[in-house]
């Protein structure tokens, strides 16, 4: 028996879960465009009640890296690992474009995660399905969305706020063979990431709460503008 508070605050939702030795049993998401720091703590108090568990009763936290919103990582990764630290327990950390495409893990054909970046581009990755798991093909990055499509020429499923926003340049390029997913599950939810979170803790891949930190993948607006 393990039970696992997952978080993800990667981008406009906000999503807390509770999970024991892998299976869902409470969770809440809030999409909002308010910063989640508003929601997250009585978020994870509601999750935990409607569990009927108290924080000293969590075995272990899971959170997503990035990438995404660099103030919604930053929120989330910032309270989990101070839970993680007080508590003196254990802590993972899962990418959220793995999280977003983890529902789908049973596809037939490439999987392709969007985050909306802004700018014209996305935070994206590909992996496909073998036996019932994510097998990365292409690793995180940021691009446009006419990158993201430059080179694909089989069918592929797009899944994520990236895929909304731009399902007109992917229908462009693939045509029939771009495919997407109801909307309602274009949305990262906890549940994935304590899932993900469960197996690896079962590899004894855990983070270290000290030093582990979001994965941003691209620098900040403000160092952009510095720099220019």
């Amino acid at each position: 028996m393990m039970r696992i508070l997952a978080v993800d605050t990667s981008t406009m939702s906000c999503s807390v879960s509770v999970l024991d030795s892998g299976l869902v049993i409470a969770e809440k998401t809030l999409v909002s465009k308010e910063t989640h720091s508003k929601h997250l703590h009585e978020m994870i108090e509601r999750v935990l009640d409607m569990a009927d568990l108290d924080i000293s009763d969590v075995d272990g936290f899971a959170v997503t890296k990035g990438p995404g919103s660099f103030t919604g990582l930053r929120i989330g990764v910032s309270a989990i690992k101070g839970l993680a630290f007080a508590l003196n327990k254990p802590v993972v950390a899962v990418s959220s474009l793995e999280a977003l495409a983890w529902p789908f893990c049973f596809s037939s054909i490439r999987i392709c995660p969007m985050i909306d970046a802004r700018r014209g581009e996305v935070y994206t990755a590909q992996y496909v399905s073998k036996n019932g798991m994510l097998e990365k093909i292409i690793d995180d990055s940021v691009l446009s969305p006419e990158k993201v499509v430059a080179d694909l020429k089989d069918p592929a499923l797009f899944i994520g706020s990236g895929a909304l926003a731009y399902q007109e340049i992917l229908t462009g390029h693939l045509g029939a063979s771009a495919h997407f997913v109801p909307p309602h599950m274009n949305v990262i939810r906890a549940a994935a990431v304590g899932e993900l979170g469960f197996r690896k803790f079962g590899k004894r891949e855990n983070d270290d709460v000290h030093s582990f930190k979001p994965r941003y993948i691209r620098k900040s607006d403000a160092e952009l503008n510095f720099a220019k």
